[in-house]
């Protein structure tokens, strides 16, 4: 984004004037500006129209009376590059281009042309709705909109027109800063908006909808930069795709496709990752209304045994803790609560100084102070419409539980059980007395517990902010090696492998007696990707008739599965002791994120398990460590049972090692696929290895 650009994508977003292009949906255009409450010029320009909506029309794009700050451009797509070309001459800031009919018809040279006639301007689209600042009241958008603002709010991205209006209709009470449809995203992509915004002091935290990245570099740099200055970012990444690699044969693609990139991409830069519409509007609603906890500790308040009850089940699941009441402290809240109440933590203060605010206030205030807590949440389901006698209590004890809160320093939320147990009049209520208006436990309790690890990372990589990405390297053509040469390669860069040899088959049983029994014998053959299929290993043999009897049977199963595939030469390995537990470790470079680091649970059941996290290139030895300790296999390196522990630290430390191995030789070696690799107390072993290397052209 260019300076000039920037620039102008200020004027579009806060316009004197505009000038809306084409008929009807123009028209709708010029109403919702209108309703948002745009109070600066507006022209229209149609040759067969005489105003669009009470806005009288010019024939021409040449017969506007002034340089418009912002363009609304709705006509048949083949008429707009010629239009854009005469806006640019113009010296207009920006242009939100409902007109469809390019990339995503498969007009790619079109969406070019688009491309150079805009120039210098801000664009949004084409095919997009457009664009609403709430905070300004201006609005360049194609349909009815709802939604509303405090004075702050979210600043939201998305790629779909529908999903980014159904979130101004949202009934959550959002508080929203701006709104960007981004369409096909020609000249301005979600990279553009993610750095404005971060910029913006009415932005407290942004969303994107994401259904795929542009500049996977680019998008670390601002994603990081909006970190740094303390602006959240929450995810919602839909759709998937098959991996964009050539490389079809190696384990990686069950275990990290493109999802598990994008994810850890956002893991990587802060980003809070989120699953559902739901979740991403009470996330961003929670950031919006109090900011993010320094910790995952809870002070919980309910009316209700049942709803302390469903606090504590589901936060327990998700890593939220409830600290307990500090015993010292347990006599003057006692005092305070009913005969039946119970002191804990979540608390339930029952129903006797239900909605008086002089009972209410003081058990807020002991028992926040009695606990050492992050966060604090109460939960209240408010009376249906019709039904508002008992609204009053409610809201006292919100006000004095806020109250509570806020003299602690403590961020804080109003949950209701159910999510539509919360009016608008409720909520905006709440917003104003400094509380998040959380709709659903599920949903309150996850939106919290990703703030405070927003918050936990974000100190983190202010410690030490990651390396930037290795960029995408062309792969051409790929030989895969054989296992001997494989782990030829490995121990040459220090990998521990078993001890070994070649031989021919008139040389095996030879080979074994000198290696030492007992062994294990594997056919070398570049068509044996997966010898284990196919019958070329065989395991645990005690002595030459047993290699022997093994090599026959090698020999006709290998024929029955691929005669192709049979070879003469045999690699004769002496067998590993047994392990603390196998790994998969992968390497691999992807067209669109680079390098990327793949860990997880190896053996025969790789793929059955899926138990695999995924790091981008390059990490450090402690982002390898932290991915180990995620693992569902990481209760084996840790003691199970009295066994031993692995030093994890040191092994985090040696896979790291291939890592920059294989980032310095990544040219020539397209892929590493380590399963299993035997992790021990103080090392690792690759028992087994299968490496592709790029073939020069």
């Amino acid at each position: 984004m260019t300076p000039t650009q920037r620039a102008n994508f200020q004027r579009l977003l806060r316009p004197r004037h505009i000038a809306f292009i084409g008929g009807r949906d123009a028209t709708i255009a010029v109403r919702e500006a209108r309703r948002r409450g745009f109070a600066g010029q507006m022209w229209a320009v149609n040759p067969k129209r005489a105003d669009l909506d009470g806005v009288p029309c010019v024939p021409t794009i040449a017969d506007l009376p002034q340089v418009p700050d912002a363009v609304y451009l709705a006509i048949p797509a083949g008429g707009v590059v010629a239009a854009l070309r005469e806006l640019a001459a113009l010296g207009v800031g920006g242009v939100v281009c409902f007109s469809a009919g390019f990339k995503e018809t498969g007009d790619a040279a079109g969406e070019q042309a688009l491309i150079e006639a805009t120039g210098d301007m801000a664009l949004i689209g084409p095919n997009c709705y457009g664009l609403i600042n709430y905070i300004d009241n201006t609005a360049l958008w194609s349909f009815e909109h709802g939604g509303w603002s405090p004075g702050y709010g979210a600043a939201i991205i998305t790629q779909s027109g529908m999903f980014s209006s159904d979130i101004t209709m949202s009934q959550r009470s959002l508080p929203l800063a701006y709104m960007v449809s981004a369409g096909n995203q020609a000249v301005l992509g979600q990279e553009d908006y993610l750095d404005i915004f971060a910029d913006d002091p009415a932005v407290r935290a942004i969303g994107l909808h994401i259904e795929g990245l542009q500049d996977i570099p680019r998008f670390e740099r601002t994603a990081l930069r909006a970190l740094s200055k303390g602006i959240p970012v929450v995810a919602l990444k839909t759709g998937s795709s098959a991996i964009g690699s050539a490389l079809t044969v190696s384990h990686t693609g069950s275990l990290s496709g493109s999802s598990e990139l994008y994810e850890a991409l956002f893991a990587r830069t802060g980003v809070i990752s989120v699953s559902n519409p739901s979740q991403f509007l009470e996330t961003l609603k929670f950031l919006c209304a109090v900011g993010a906890p320094k910790g995952p500790r809870v002070a919980g308040f309910t009316c209700s045994g049942g709803g302390a009850t469903m606090l504590a089940d589901y936060a327990e699941k998700i890593g939220l803790t409830f600290p307990p009441v500090d015993p010292t402290q347990e006599p003057a809240l006692t005092a305070l609560l009913p005969d039946i109440a119970t002191v804990s933590n979540p608390l339930d203060y029952t129903t006797p100084i239900w909605g008086q605010s002089e009972y209410t206030y003081p058990v807020f205030a002991k028992a926040i102070a009695a606990v050492n807590a992050d966060v604090a949440v109460l939960v209240q389901d408010y009376p249906a419409a019709g039904l508002d006698a008992s609204k009053g209590y409610y809201q006292q004890d919100a006000a004095a539980f806020g109250r509570a809160a806020k003299e602690k320093g403590l961020p804080a939320a109003i949950c209701a059980t159910l999510p539509e147990n919360m009016d608008v009049e409720t909520r905006q209520f709440l917003i104003a007395g400094g509380l998040a208006p959380m709709q659903g436990i599920h949903e309150a309790l996850t939106a919290i517990g990703q703030a405070a690890a927003w918050a936990q990372t974000r100190a983190h990589i202010a410690d030490a902010g990651p390396a930037p990405l290795h960029t995408a390297v062309q792969v051409g053509a790929l030989e895969m090696l054989t296992e001997d040469r494989g782990k030829s390669w490995l121990a040459s860069k220090g990998v521990v492998v078993p001890k070994g040899r070649v031989a021919c088959v008139d040389e095996i049983a030879h080979v074994a007696t000198d290696i030492g029994f007992p062994v294990a014998l594997k056919m070398m053959s570049p068509f044996l990707a997966h010898k284990t299929e196919a019958g070329a290993v065989a395991l645990n043999l005690s002595d030459a008739g047993a290699v022997s009897a093994a090599l026959a049977q090698m020999q006709t199963d290998v024929f029955a599965h691929n005669p192709k595939a049979i070879a003469d030469q045999f690699l004769i390995e002496a067998m590993s002791s047994p392990p603390l537990a196998e790994l998969i470790v992968t390497l691999r470079s992807d067209p669109q994120f680079g390098a990327a680091l793949v860990l997880g649970s190896g053996g025969v059941l790789v793929e059955l398990v899926g138990d695999a996290v995924t790091l981008l290139l390059p990490s450090t030895p402690d982002d390898i460590e932290k991915a180990l300790r995620n693992l569902r296999v990481a209760r084996l390196l840790e003691g199970f049972r009295g066994r031993a522990k692995a030093d994890l630290p040191k092994i985090a430390a040696q896979i790291h090692t291939l890592c920059q191995a294989y980032l310095q030789e990544r040219a020539s070696i397209a892929e590493i696929e380590i399963n299993p690799l035997f992790v021990y107390a103080g090392h690792i072993c690759a028992v087994d290895a299968l490496l592709h290397r790029v073939v020069a052209s």
